[in-house]
């Protein structure tokens, strides 16, 4: 049950949400990155953390656990083994930090479901003959009892309600969500299960469309369909707010919010779908984030590959009418950044972009979907 990769989903999710953004492609010879330029930049990047890992297993600085788990990721997504020496290496890290409640985190760091949703999915990654079955079902267990709900004494009508944070009681966020949904969605977990039905509740409060689903202060200040990063705790928006008080849509957090609600079962002609990709189309870039610039570039990389790749699109038409093979400037772009060590930096050091090993492991995570290959388009 938990060896389920994402490569066997992407045809499924094809059929079931191809919408306006899935144009007739172009001749097979004519869309898609460079192969040569993609594997060697992949390999580069590979190199670089291969090089770079720390003696205990981890890389950058060992009690930021999520760090080696999103590290372990991107190689394991690159095609790298669970036996490779330094995957098995950092996958006996991580487990190490397997807690009583399930969770796999560093117990003096607030990020026990960022910590745990990535680890998971390094597990999932690496779980080829069963080995890791039993910690997977302890961590999907434990993150279900993070998710804010009736247990935490809260209604549906809670802006909070469905979300998840960094931990227990903290504010839900729909970053935090939408690594929470991967992560059980990697595991096999149904769509119909309650924490993805909850969950879809919480990533509706977080869009900028007023309908049945979202009746918040926020729903109707900023009628655009993008998203935002919460509504709890009185609403935040990392893009800031607009003079009327609404809380501005930008592009990592839409790519995450409709990555999520395709999670949760949401079906292509929903509204909510139909306004997120409304958005998109009119802010294409893989040169910045749009709506924060260079801030979180790298992470805006990799939920932008991931979610086009759900959506099962090889090329993406933009509001202007004009098609973009999104694989290929993707590609040229995460090439053109790259050092001459085989590692990305982001010198706009927010979210600790700064470090070269957590930025190299959004990059590698990102050209995986870059690959036709592997994401089955």
């Amino acid at each position: 049950m938990f060896g389920i990769r994402r490569h066997a989903l992407i045809p499924a999710l094809f059929a079931l949400f191809c919408g306006p953004l899935c144009l007739p492609t172009l001749a097979a010879d004519q869309v898609g990155p460079d192969a040569k330029l993609l594997k060697e930049t992949r390999q580069k990047g590979i190199d670089y953390l291969k090089a770079n890992q720390n003696a205990d297993g981890s890389w950058s600085q060992p009690k930021i656990i999520g760090i080696t788990a999103l590290v372990t990721t991107s190689l394991l997504e690159s095609g790298l083994s669970p036996e490779d020496p330094t995957v098995s290496k950092s996958l006996q890290f991580l487990l190490q930090y397997t807690q009583d409640d399930g969770g796999i985190y560093h117990p003096e760091t607030r990020h026990r479901n960022y910590e745990t949703s990535i680890t998971l999915m390094a597990l999932v990654e690496a779980n080829r003959d069963g080995r890791y079955d039993s910690a997977i079902e302890k961590a999907t267990k434990f993150l279900r009892g993070l998710q804010w709900d009736e247990s935490e004494q809260i209604s549906e009508d809670d802006p909070a309600y469905g979300g998840a944070g960094y931990g227990s009681h903290s504010r839900p966020d729909l970053s935090n969500t939408q690594f929470m949904l991967e992560a059980l969605q990697k595991t096999g977990l149904s769509v119909d299960d309650p924490a993805f039905q909850k969950a879809a509740v919480f990533v509706s409060r977080c869009q900028n469309l007023e309908s049945e689903h979202n009746q918040t202060p926020f729903a109707s200040k900023v009628k655009d369909g993008g998203f935002y990063y919460t509504p709890a705790a009185g609403g935040t928006s990392q893009a800031g707010e607009t003079a009327n008080g609404g809380l501005r849509s930008y592009a990592a957090m839409t790519y995450a919010g409709l990555k999520s609600l395709l999670y949760a079962g949401v079906s292509k002609d929903d509204k909510r779908v139909q306004a997120a990709q409304n958005w998109l189309k009119q802010h294409y870039s893989v040169e910045e984030n749009p709506g924060m610039g260079q801030q979180g570039l790298y992470y805006y990389y990799h939920v932008f590959a991931k979610t086009l790749s759900t959506l099962g699109t090889s090329t993406f038409e933009t509001a202007d009418g004009q098609q973009h093979d999104w694989r290929k400037d993707l590609t040229r772009q995460l090439n053109s950044e790259q050092h001459s060590d085989g590692s990305w930096t982001n010198d706009a050091d927010r979210w600790y972009e700064g470090d070269p090993a957590l930025v190299t492991a959004y990059s590698l995570l990102a050209l995986a979907y870059c690959d036709p290959n592997e994401t089955g388009n």
